[in-house]
């Protein structure tokens, strides 16, 4: 289940206060209208130098809206598209402007213990006041001032804490993405809408399909109208309301017959999305180009692209050749199991191709291709033929508390006691640099799970005990639910790399059903030197 009544009571009080405020975010686009891709910031002479600010509001109807605000000449842009190429450096600047509202003191409000010892930043408990940044998918060290979530903490009201990170030179060019990480409270300001994209450019010197295509960068966010109770949420593209169950959808316009490089992100906050893209009820052929930010060894077609929450997927999208067309890109219906949220069919966009109202959009065709990037040069190459030197298995598990609840989450090492993620825990797993190591992850539970590392991405080898045919690097991915008694749990086994010295230090791996993580569904992995 993804909900957990006993937390409730404090965290709504808290979470409600909190929103009494004056209303801080930009307005969002109409219902209905055109999308448009979200403000682009692009590094110069390789840096990108950019500040957020984290503020929140209740819109009219009710529902909550957590904001990455930049500021520009024409006013404050949600959660803008960050670009950089493979070594360039990306200094951020985020300050938190949440107002805190009528509590009369921080001892009122429920809170986190963070890790002991030194913090990165500002000191006092995680709150679902406090804040940080993950640069999700990035292979960036686990530091601060880089993309340290344990001990990271950006309170309300205080300084401006910058994160200083460099892109490595072997970074895989893709779509990857930032959001708050806050234990505990990750799933407040993520399902706010805090969350943008960042694209590590030069897939078309990889993936040369898309040299010349439009680009689109679409962003999947969800918005809460009452925190930890299952719905009603919002399904929202580039910030545009989706169709269900009574909105008109938003238009994505492309010419006749164009072809598109698309590239999702599915930042929501628990929905498993099946991406399809639909002309008069007929599944059109996808050309996947790459999964969560890393190029695929060969573009393969596929007429159905399943995004768990958190992934990412990169694709050639051609449009139909008349406007009367019924063209829609959704998201069908998927099952997460006996004790899950169903996830249901919606209209994501619909496409059209009449002439006027053309969006026009400044570089966003990919560039001719100059001193083309092999995938043997890029991170994480060549890792099917490294030999492991370590077998792992891990499983996730629920426990149930009676009737309705309550629910315990965990993901456990084999042979571990099962127990929820805590603060000041030690590392459940120690490895060193130089290790290459093969996990297998069960799903125990009844309910679908989805599997997220930080730091580093790793091989997918095995479906259930079978040898998959493509062998993809990704940084989440899904394990379907144990049927239950007389079947056999679902896994997958990947091949972890933890040869490149920037992986040094502590960082964790979770499920990404942000539910789950607030709740415990998280450990610690210790990366010696």
């Amino acid at each position: 289940m993804r909900s957990a009544f006993k937390y409730l009571s404090p965290i709504l009080m808290c979470a409600f206060l909190v929103m009494e405020g004056i209303a801080q975010c930009p307005d969002r686009p109409t219902a209905g209208t055109i999308l448009k891709d979200g403000l682009s910031l692009k590094s110069a002479n390789g840096v990108l130098k950019a500040g957020l600010i984290l503020r929140h509001s209740v819109d009219t109807g009710g529902y909550t809206h957590y904001c990455l605000n930049y500021k520009t000449a024409t006013g404050d842009v949600e959660s803008p598209t960050l670009r950089l190429n493979p070594g360039d450096t990306l200094m951020l600047d985020v300050t938190n402007r949440i107002v805190v509202g009528d509590m009369e003191s921080e001892d009122d409000m429920a809170s986190m213990a963070g890790t002991p010892g030194k913090k990165c930043g500002d000191s006092g408990a995680m709150t679902i006041s406090s804040t940080n940044v993950h640069f999700h998918g990035l292979n960036v060290p686990p530091v601060c001032h880089q993309d340290d979530v344990l001990t990271t903490l950006i309170q309300p009201g205080g300084a401006t804490f910058p994160f200083k990170i460099q892109i490595p030179k072997n970074e895989p060019p893709g779509l990857y993405w930032y959001h708050p990480h806050i234990h505990g409270f990750t799933e407040f300001q993520v399902n706010g809408g805090a969350a943008g994209a960042i694209v590590v450019e030069g897939m078309q010197k990889v993936r040369p399909e898309v040299t010349g295509l439009k680009e689109r960068v679409f962003v999947l966010r969800q918005q809460y109208l009452v925190p930890w109770i299952p719905g009603p949420y919002q399904l929202t593209l580039n910030y545009q309301l989706a169709s269900f169950p009574t909105f008109p959808a938003p238009i994505i316009k492309m010419k006749p017959n164009e072809k598109q490089f698309w590239r999702v992100a599915n930042a929501s906050l628990q929905d498993f999305m099946p991406l399809q893209v639909v002309f008069d009820g007929k599944l059109q052929p996808l050309q996947l180009i790459a999964l969560d930010g890393y190029p695929l060894a060969k573009p393969r077609t596929e007429d159905t692209i399943l995004l768990p929450p958190a992934s990412r997927a990169e694709f050639i999208v051609q449009a139909p050749a008349s406007a009367t067309t019924d063209a829609v890109f959704q998201t069908d219906a998927y099952s997460t199991g006996p004790t899950g949220n169903a996830d249901f069919f919606q209209v994501l966009g619909k496409i059209d191709v009449s002439k006027g109202d053309d969006v026009v959009e400044e570089n966003t065709k990919s560039t001719e291709p100059t001193r083309p990037i092999t995938m043997q040069s890029i991170k994480y190459s060549g890792l099917s033929e490294q030999k492991a030197n370590t077998q792992r298995k891990l499983y996730f598990s629920e426990e149930f508390g009676g009737t309705n609840g309550p629910i315990q989450f965990y993901i456990t090492v084999d042979g571990q006691k099962e127990k929820v993620f805590e603060g000041n825990e030690k590392p459940v797993i120690t490895t060193k640099v130089g290790a290459v190591e093969d996990w297998t992850i069960e799903n125990r539970a009844l309910e679908t799970h989805a599997f997220h590392m930080h730091q580093i991405h790793f091989l997918v080898m095995e479906v259930d005990g079978v040898p998959v045919k493509n062998q993809d690097l990704r940084d989440t991915i899904e394990i379907p639910f144990w049927e239950g008694p007389g079947h056999p749990y679902h896994s997958v086994k990947v091949r972890m790399d933890f040869r490149d010295p920037t992986t040094a230090g502590t960082f964790v791996f979770h499920c990404h059903i942000l539910l789950h993580e607030d709740l415990g569904m998280m450990h610690k992995i210790l990366v010696k030197k």
